[in-house]
């Protein structure tokens, strides 16, 4: 039987082992029944790949003795890393997003509430809400076999999203832009070492949001002809950068 992989949190290794209870202890312990003596795989948020032994097992936690560690150098490394800045979708949606946008190799999600979003998040939903999405992330990264973990934070507004940008190329996708597609910007620029790309909910960006961005360096482009759904949009939208410049 193959080695099993886990995805934990750096904070987890001290001191030559990773301890951890909650989801990872039921898994490994319940659910697999792994047991003291069997070998691990372990990977982490920061792309480290850690080789080890189940040293000890309580009723809820689990002792990982760590042989050895490296920082991998997957093939996520020859891509740009790509934000996607997402307006809060209704339902579900969000679920879609963060799980495909793992699997194409997004770097980080910054969610953040827009003007037309139907969906709202109330203040003391926040710390629920982020603890649920970045275990999304976590097992979505698990499952396509990624050495990290993308990082999911929550901005209250268009405004605090596009105020957060550092990113070297800074992209809008709107449906009102008619004079630059993404296939035109793109194919002129060299590739950045860092993209965040703006994506409005179900109803589109408000105006004064598309000019928020605009103003902190955002560039309006379109994909084209068809209006796409907002979980759509971000799939195409990084399936194209990973053709342009990454690993697909």
């Amino acid at each position: 039987m193959s080695t099993r992989r886990f995805m934990i949190n750096s904070r987890a290794v001290r001191d030559g082992y990773a301890s951890f209870d909650g989801d990872i202890y039921n898994h490994m312990v319940r659910v697999l029944r792994l047991g003291t003596g069997d070998a691990v795989q372990l990977a982490d948020e920061k792309g480290t790949e850690y080789s080890g032994v189940i040293d000890q097992v309580s009723k809820e936690w689990v002792a990982v003795k760590i042989d050895s560690a490296c920082q991998t150098s997957e093939a996520e490394s020859d891509s740009p890393r790509i934000t996607i800045c997402q307006a809060l979708p209704k339902g579900d949606k969000v679920d879609f997003i963060l799980q495909k946008g793992t699997e194409l190799g997004a770097h980080s999600f910054c969610l953040f509430g827009g003007r037309r979003s139907v969906a709202k998040i109330r203040d003391d939903q926040h710390t629920t809400k982020l603890a649920r999405w970045n275990k999304i992330v976590s097992e979505a990264a698990r499952q396509c076999g990624r050495a990290d973990i993308p990082e999911v934070i929550w901005r209250a507004s268009a405004v605090e999203a596009a105020n957060d940008a550092s990113q070297e190329l800074r992209l809008i996708l709107w449906e009102g832009e008619r004079e630059h597609s993404i296939k035109d910007v793109l194919s002129v620029l060299n590739k950045p070492l860092s993209v965040v790309v703006a994506i409005g909910p179900e109803g589109g960006f408000d105006p004064l949001e598309v000019r928020h961005f605009s103003q902190q360096g955002f560039q309006p482009v379109s994909l084209g002809p068809r209006i796409l759904r907002t979980e759509t949009a971000s799939v195409a939208i990084l399936a194209v950068i990973q053709y342009m410049w990454g690993t697909m």
